[in-house]
């Protein structure tokens, strides 16, 4: 039967927020005993007492410590850039598609001043671009099965210093705070250097103020 320590440990791993905050010393412990204390007896079908929480919570505490210690590897704000006006298409990928993918790519070839990015997974393809070129890229897809198409979509891009290939979190950093303010992100692309995060139109001057805030 799994105890009160091995509960409350699954509890606080499935939120990032709880065990950063316990790391860096910031929770009362009685506090969160009373908040996990329903949670944790629902899980052991049984009542526990606040006192046998809290003593689980300090035995904890070491092993929530981060396992790496964060360097800043910002010296100056980054640059970024927001675009708007985009939009999303994925389809399902098939031996036409492939075919397709240099026509779609030439599209854009012709149109370097838009925005356009293309993703092929496993099993579906996603072509982020401008909306200007969304009509040629539909006729070039047509007959191809469409998972889910998302319009009046906007970018924020931020440019990274190489220092950040050999820091990990570096994209926690930015994303928690996201989505601590409840921000939904549509999609992330990632190249060297660049990371972009792609969300609907009405959440991107929150989306960009939350960022700058950052530094």
């Amino acid at each position: 039967m799994i105890t009160v320590p091995e509960a409350t440990r699954k509890v606080i791993e499935r939120s990032r927020y709880l065990a950063e905050a316990m790391s860096k010393g910031l929770i009362n412990y009685s506090s969160l005993a009373r908040y996990i204390k329903p949670e944790l007896e629902q899980m052991l079908v049984k009542n526990v007492s606040e006192s046998s929480i809290i003593m689980a919570l300090k035995r904890l505490e070491p092993y929530f410590q981060p396992k790496y210690k964060h360097v800043t590897v910002f010296q100056n704000p980054p640059e970024m850039i927001v675009r708007s006006n985009l939009v999303e298409i994925t389809v399902a990928n098939s031996e036409e598609m492939t075919k397709k993918l240099p026509q779609i790519m030439a599209v854009y070839a012709n149109q370097q001043k838009y925005y356009f990015t293309i993703t092929e997974g496993v099993s579906e393809t996603t072509i982020i671009a401008s909306h200007d070129l969304f009509d040629k890229i539909k006729t070039i897809l047509n007959g191809e099965k469409v998972v889910e198409t998302y319009v009046d979509l906007s970018s924020i891009t931020i440019r990274l210093p190489k220092e950040v290939l050999e820091s990990p979190g570096i994209f926690y950093f930015f994303l928690k705070s996201l989505a601590w303010e409840g921000i939904n992100i549509i999609e992330i692309v990632s190249t060297y250097l660049e990371f972009t995060i792609i969300l609907e139109d009405k959440n991107v001057n929150k989306a960009f103020a939350i960022l700058k805030s950052l530094f």
